[in-house]
């Protein structure tokens, strides 16, 4: 058995800004269930769910400051969190790093600064509760200076170091490494400092003992200019200690033979029952109610990220193309438009919500037949995932988790029983068509179709089968 510090920013269900709280939230438990010692540490933030009781654990003294240490768990789960209560830095409204006009928190850098502080003391087992742990195991740059600060403490943890996306690297004025207080032999272009500014993540990047991605392919973009964001050198440097591990998906929520959200269950064995799902959901958004047209589903943040503009341009041309197109999502004002003046012009075509709605999004991958993911880049990616666990077949580009994920239909694929999607490469409109049009043939050949959909439903996207992964690393370090 592992003793494991799992330190992250937030965890779903106690905080969610994205999926970071996702992973946060499943890992750990998934971890607990494979019998490890695992302890989640998280801020106290004011907008923290805790149903659990909570209860005073420990007091600590850390830069002239008094710092309480709470006890909780997680919902549902046998995992222990402890929470670093300083309401003057955590006792915030709303969202744990920007206010609500969206502009980060002034004071992101000693708040994210002063959590790592009091992780590395709880990692040197220095808070009076016997409990050292024999990994730390850090995610994304609110956690990245734990790494570069254990690494001056003798006997100490080994450390894990997850990126999840490295667009989000938390870089700070070279000042805040004074206010920060942070130890002089960590200040230098080969440690924490950036182009002159302080890089949280690199504390995580140079300083961890081993990092890991959210996917194997993402682990080999990160080494290149187009994904590294100016660190694709260091990553490249440190490759023997760098890979990919892909996330898994909670299979209770997401599960089309038990999912409350959806007006028909069903499983491999009784895909017709899709069907019912299907009409419900074109009733839902006002599109015909029509079995034999192949409707496609779009969920995610309207952001270049996600390819969105690539589909922009394909709209015009798969209006005149047999086929229905449903869209749930909201993000850049521009997308959001267009894409309501496209649904205006079209209503027996497309149709869009702009905003989320969680159980409209569990009814898109039951009832949609189609799945379309563009994205430009995605670490891991999850609704590729729940597509092919709801025989949704998923569009994706070549990229990231995606490309880790997903199966392209191809004779010989079709032959073997692995296809379970169609894939692009290109991050081009004229790509993101010709995949819509092989969609098209495949969806008017049943057999075939059926046969997709049967083999990207009985894929393992479980938890358990990344955490023995992440178990078989904590084993090796």
């Amino acid at each position: 058995m592992k003793k494991i510090l799992f330190v992250t920013s937030e965890a779903h269900p106690l905080i969610k800004t994205g999926g970071l709280a996702d992973v946060c939230g499943s890992l750990p438990k998934a971890l607990a269930e494979l019998s490890q010692d695992i302890r989640l540490i998280i801020p106290n933030y004011q907008s923290l769910k805790t149903t659990e009781n909570v209860r005073f654990l420990s007091s600590i003294r850390v830069d002239n400051r008094n710092i309480n240490l709470l006890e909780t768990r997680m919902p549902d789960s046998h995992v222990i969190v402890w929470l670093v209560d300083y309401p003057a830095y955590y006792n915030y409204p709303g969202n744990p790093y920007v206010d609500e006009e969206g502009e980060p928190w002034p004071n992101n850098a000693e708040r994210f600064g002063l959590f790592c502080r009091i992780v590395t003391e709880v990692a040197m087992n220095r808070i009076n509760q016997d409990w050292a742990p024999d990994i730390v195991h850090c995610n994304d740059w609110q956690s990245g200076l734990v790494p570069a600060l254990l690494s001056l403490e003798e006997n100490r943890p080994a450390t894990v170091f997850t990126i999840h996306n490295m667009a989000y690297q938390g870089l700070f004025p070279s000042a805040s490494a004074a206010t920060l207080n942070l130890p002089g032999q960590l200040w230098h272009p080969a440690g924490l400092e950036f182009h002159s500014m302080l890089s949280f993540i690199k504390g995580g990047l140079v300083y961890a003992d081993f990092i890991t991605t959210v996917s194997p392919t993402y682990a080999l973009e990160i080494q290149t200019p187009e994904f590294g964001y100016g660190l694709e050198g260091l990553l490249e440097y440190r490759k023997e200690f760098l890979g990919g591990i892909i996330n898994g998906i909670d299979l209770y929520q997401w599960n089309s033979e038990k999912d409350p959200n959806i007006l028909q269950c069903y499983n491999a064995k009784s895909l017709n029952k899709k069907l019912l799902n299907k009409a419900e959901l074109q009733a839902k958004y006002g599109l015909p109610v029509d079995e034999d047209i192949p409707l496609f589903g779009l969920i995610g943040r309207l952001v270049e990220q996600k390819g969105i503009d690539l589909l922009l341009d394909c709209l015009s041309e798969m209006v005149t193309m047999n086929l229905q197109f449903v869209l749930l999502g909201s993000g850049d004002k521009v997308y959001e438009k267009a894409l309501q003046a496209f649904a205006d012009l079209h209503p027996d075509k497309i149709a869009i919500k702009i905003g989320y709605d969680e159980s409209l999004a569990h009814l898109i991958e039951a009832g949609a037949d189609v799945f379309i993911m563009p994205s430009r880049f995605e670490p891991c990616g999850l609704n590729q995932m729940y597509s092919q666990r709801y025989g949704t077949i998923p569009i994706v580009r070549k990229t990231g988790g995606l490309a880790d994920t997903v199966i392209d239909t191809l004779p010989e694929t079709l032959r073997n029983q692995t296809a379970t999607g169609i894939v692009f490469n290109e991050a081009t409109p004229s790509a993101l068509l010709e995949a819509i049009k092989r969609t098209l043939i495949l969806y008017s050949m049943p057999d075939s179709w059926k046969k997709i959909q049967v083999n990207a439903m009985s894929k393992d996207f479980s938890w358990q089968r990344s955490a023995e992964q992440y178990l078989a690393l904590y084993e090796r370090l």
